[in-house]
């Protein structure tokens, strides 16, 4: 049998790897630190400065941005909730259901919205409502969200379910539990790192969403991420690196959260 080969051994993989990443992070960290800019230019530094974090929330734009913020928050709290509860459910069926006739194809249709553009989504999802005569608005984002939520929960909720051995379900059936008692007091405990982490996932997914949103949004509704392509339209300004730099580290502290409640082990 031979050995396994080791990627990082290849000539140039160590170098293609750091330009990749100073592709993909290099704008985010200019962004973070004009943010902090005194200057009202955005390529001029002037010097350390929280004055445009706070322009987000007193300046001239700041109406603007807390509806958009409360919408955003409302939508991916709601969004967020639903789509855990129904991809727990899913996850429930296909891993503890058994063998049954439209299982892959139920786990394919799950999966779908991960492999299909969100272009095409977007297209879809607005060609759907238009054709059953929902007006857009708040409630077209908020179906929208659930709908391409659903597989950002169902993947580590799936995961840590496939990680619990039925044994568990099996011995309190034993001591006389009904398959539903078994689940709410047993598998449903244990299962509860992962539904967290599927929450926060589909939280912040749907939280930072632009496309879906820009198309099936009415007028007058406005999330953050179609608030900031609005505002950036007008001309880039200051504060929209500030309110973006916000949004970044609420990623990063709600994806890390995810990544961490994934790993814990209440198993033992």
């Amino acid at each position: 049998m031979s050995a396994k080969t080791d990627v990082k051994n290849y000539t140039g993989f160590r170098t293609l790897t750091f330009v990749c990443l100073f592709i993909l992070y290099a704008p985010l960290v200019v962004v973070t630190i004009y943010s902090f800019n005194a200057s009202p230019s955005i390529t001029v530094w002037e010097g350390f400065s929280l004055r445009w974090y706070g322009d987000v929330f007193t300046g001239p734009e700041s109406g603007k941005f807390k509806a958009a913020a409360i919408n955003s928050f409302s939508i991916a709290l709601i969004a967020a909730t639903l789509a855990t509860i129904i991809a727990t459910s899913a996850a429930t069926a296909i891993v503890r259901g058994g063998i049954f006739k439209t299982r892959t194809l139920s786990l394919g249709l799950i999966s779908l919205p991960l492999m299909v553009p969100e272009i095409v989504l977007a297209v879809a999802t607005l060609i759907f409502f238009n054709a059953v005569g929902f007006t857009r608005g708040y409630m077209t984002i908020l179906v929208a969200h659930i709908a391409f939520c659903i597989p950002f929960a169902y993947l580590p909720i799936q995961a840590r379910m496939q990680g619990i051995e039925d044994t568990y379900e099996q011995a309190a059936m034993d001591l006389y539990a009904t398959k539903a008692q078994a689940f709410r007091r047993v598998l449903l405990p244990l299962m509860m790192p992962g539904i967290i982490s599927g929450f926060l996932l589909a939280f912040i997914v749907s939280l930072d969403d632009f496309i879906i949103t820009n198309f099936v949004k009415g007028a007058g509704v406005e999330t953050l991420p179609t608030a900031i392509f609005g505002s950036v339209k007008q001309g880039l300004k200051p504060n929209i690196m500030a309110i973006s730099t916000m949004l970044l580290a609420l990623s990063i502290v709600m994806v890390t959260l995810s990544y961490v409640v994934s790993k814990t082990d209440n198993t033992k």
